[in-house]
């Protein structure tokens, strides 16, 4: 058996504000640092220790996983950063308040927004300042590759290669794997191991900084799925 700890970042300074964040670089916030801390120690408890861990390229994960892994005295542990992982890019909305952008748009338009599951918001221009293609730690990839919007869909295609190409070699090899990423990476993930169809999918949530173990066959059939 195997065992996969997928963890959502600690909350962060924008979710707290309640603005759309996709690849904006925002911080936890102070519950965000707790939040990582307690998931930390509840996996510790749990005994299922990761020997090998992948996170995004976005601070706010990346920080809830060394929290986390001070809390389990596992700060050794190796690590992989991958931009696969990254948070859903929410395009043109990225850093607005969602309550001030229902009222603009409407509810149900914003709703079709957030929970489809290919439905993208509008697009960024190229030359928008929060284009990642301006930020240094994308400077090596193709303009392409870099997304202007994202639905659902865009970002299950976007995760399956570090999926396939990362984290099932690591999971063959150490046998207890964590992931620190985001709200719809981690569902994107879900997605695929558990063979959801996307109407299920827009209905899963994943909540902020509470560890989720997947118990894997050697296959990587899903035996068990719990939150501790």
């Amino acid at each position: 058996m195997k065992h996969l700890i997928l963890l959502r970042h600690g909350q962060s300074e924008w979710n707290l504000e309640n603005r759309f964040t996709g690849w904006t670089d925002v911080e936890l916030s102070k519950q965000g640092m707790s939040e990582a801390e307690k998931a930390g120690e509840l996996i510790a408890r749990s005994g299922i220790l990761p020997k090998y861990c992948f996170t995004s390229y976005l601070r706010r994960a990346i920080h809830t996983l060394n929290i986390a892994l001070g809390a389990m005295d596992r700060d050794w542990v190796p690590v992989v950063k991958d931009w696969h992982l990254n948070e859903r890019h929410y395009g043109a909305l990225q850093g607005l308040n969602k309550a001030e952008t229902a009222k603009k748009f409407g509810d149900e338009q914003v709703h079709v927004w957030r929970r489809s599951y290919d439905v993208a918001p509008p697009a960024l221009e190229a030359g928008d300042e929060r284009f990642p293609g301006a930020d240094v730690r994308y400077a090596g990839l193709a303009m392409g590759s870099l997304p202007l919007t994202e639905s659902l869909a865009d970002t299950v295609v976007r995760v399956r290669p570090c999926w396939e190409e990362l984290i099932v070699p690591a999971l063959g090899l150490y046998g207890d794997v964590m992931i620190a990423a985001h709200g719809n990476s981690l569902r994107a993930l879900v997605m695929m191991l558990k063979g959801m169809t996307p109407e299920q999918i827009v209905s899963e949530e994943i909540p902020t900084g509470v560890p989720r173990v997947l118990t894997l066959s050697d296959r990587l059939e899903v035996i068990d799925d719990v939150y501790l």
